[in-house]
């Protein structure tokens, strides 16, 4: 059976506007590569034809990774969300206290898995931080073990 695959609105568009990209856009690219490649004779040792359908083969795979995670997915109502607790879809500041008693700042935005980007401040439900922060009340403090060491969340905003 395949794992339901929780998501934000803004998530699945995200993953629906790829899908398109890739079918539409991709698909034209690669296609017309294979072409030229093809118009180079012997394929045996046609270096430009077997990358061109290496790149296809991985597109194809993303492809259709994507059509099962749309299948499967849940998208999450933030609207009948509160901010009383954190949740899936919660936007949080936290002032973080690493190892070394530093402390900053952050604010991150609890999304799925797939949604994950902690560059631009989506972590996941799944990772350590984001599992640890879940059901967790404004003023809680939270402790989580990171590959540094222990490290202190205070949780000092949640909105939607």
């Amino acid at each position: 059976m395949t794992k339901q695959i929780v998501m934000t609105q803004e998530g699945l568009d995200k993953l629906k506007s790829e899908l398109e990209e890739l079918r539409t856009v991709k698909r034209k690219e690669i296609a017309e590569k294979l072409k030229v490649a093809l118009s180079f004779g012997d394929l045996s040792e046609n270096s430009e034809y077997d990358e061109a359908k290496n790149e296809q083969a991985i597109l194809e795979a993303r492809i259709a990774d994507i059509e099962v995670m749309l299948k499967n997915v849940k998208v999450i109502d933030e609207s009948e969300l509160s901010n009383e607790n954190i949740h899936l879809g919660s936007k949080v500041e936290l002032q973080v206290t690493d190892t070394k008693g530093k402390t900053r700042v952050v604010n991150y935005k609890i999304v799925g898995s797939n949604e994950a980007d902690p560059l631009n401040g989506c972590i996941s439900d799944e990772s350590a931080v984001g599992k640890a922060l879940l059901d967790h009340k404004t003023g809680d403090k939270v402790e989580v073990e990171v590959p540094a060491g222990l490290v202190t969340y205070e949780i000092l905003v949640i909105s939607k």
